[in-house]
């Protein structure tokens, strides 16, 4: 037998903000959740995407005929020290997946760099060696292909091996544990981390006629080498294998009490969406007064408009539209919808919704 437990509001649905979206920046809306479960939900994954995700990146280096860092090399601009510092900003992307064959050993990729004088010649006597020309040949995308690495001022042919390794968080040089390690090799401090930032912001958001539910906003900013709805995607899988550990120690099971039947429960939280007055939801009051002119007064006799016809309305422009097509899109809603399963047409809809109301009043008493 399980345990009983009240009903727990949940989002039906994850919203993506594609106006916010920028190179490697995304923003996620979810709502609604109980109270207190947004800073709940937010904090946890926020911690794991900064601190758990896994990317690839360079462990070492070898340059054919340098020992050691602390040195310079004939023929490039920059010392070793320098060149290590460059390297540390490489960002690779590669998602190894669980079907191939060893998938996330360390890789070599290896480089005979040729620089002839007439490579020089085009260069005004330099030639600049980018992270994209040192890892041709390897199977990571590389996402700053443009990165300066070293510099060349004479012709040179040299040997330069890269190791790439997949890991998390950021590893020391001294941490670097590698199998047939060379003499000559330089190991380099790595920062495996793709996700550069996360913002995580708590609103109230209505259920009904309460409004102290939660609306969880998440901005995540990533470094390329996954993408923010990558990040989001890896975070939670990570979080839910955590907590199914202490499933272990279970001594019962919960049944949620969903109150009503599914089909009672979503008509209720239908109708109760439909039957918010216009002056209910935050609009601009130029928006608010062009549905006033309509004689629109709740959300069930907006979204039976069309939206085509809502561009006959005076003083109406596309500024408004949008708007309100944003507000009714977080509440899962848009124009035009069709509300035939609830008994609502465009020429019912002020008396079915006040018939409701009069019902939820009554109830209430």
């Amino acid at each position: 037998m399980a345990v009983m437990y009240g009903k727990f509001e949940l989002p039906s649905k994850i919203k993506i903000d594609d106006s916010s979206r920028r190179e490697n920046f995304l923003k996620f809306v979810a709502e609604p959740f109980e109270r207190g479960f947004g800073h709940t939900i937010g904090n946890a994954l926020r911690r794991i995407m900064l601190t758990s995700l896994e990317a690839p990146a360079i462990v070492s280096v070898r340059i054919e005929g340098v020992p050691h860092e602390y040195m310079a090399v004939e023929g490039v601009i920059e010392d070793m020290t320098h060149i290590i510092l460059n390297l540390k900003g490489a960002l690779l992307r590669k998602l190894p997946m669980d079907d191939e064959s060893a998938s996330r050993e360390m890789k070599v990729v290896s480089k005979i760099l040729d620089v002839t004088p007439d490579l020089l010649e085009k260069g005004n006597g330099q030639h600049i060696v980018t992270l994209k020309e040192l890892m041709i040949n390897s199977d990571f995308d590389v996402v700053n292909p443009d990165m300066k690495v070293f510099t060349v001022t004479k012709p040179m042919t040299k040997r330069v091996d890269l190791k790439v390794a997949i890991g998390r968080g950021y590893v020391p040089s001294e941490r670097h544990h590698t199998e047939g390690k060379v003499v000559d090799e330089i190991f380099i401090d790595s920062a495996f981390s793709p996700v550069r930032l996360v913002n995580y912001y708590v609103e109230n958001t209505r259920v009904g006629q309460d409004t102290d539910y939660d609306r969880l906003i998440i901005e995540v900013l990533t470094d390329g080498r996954v993408k923010p709805e990558e990040a989001l995607t890896f975070a939670t899988q990570i979080g839910v294998l955590h907590f199914q550990v202490f499933d272990q120690v279970k001594l019962h099971s919960i049944a949620f009490d969903k109150g009503e039947s599914e089909v009672n429960t979503d008509r209720d939280a239908m109708m109760a969406k439909l039957a918010l007055k216009i002056n209910e939801i935050e609009l601009s009051v130029r928006s608010t007064n062009c549905l006033a002119g309509a004689n629109i007064e709740t959300i069930a006799e907006l979204v039976v408009m069309p939206e085509i016809e809502m561009l006959k309305f005076r003083n109406f422009g596309k500024k408004s539209l949008n708007e309100i097509k944003a507000k009714l899109d977080e509440m899962g809603l848009y124009l035009g919808m069709d509300l035939g399963k609830f008994g609502i047409n465009r020429d019912n809809v002020k008396e079915v919704i006040q018939e409701y109301l009069n019902q939820k009043i009554g109830t209430e008493a």
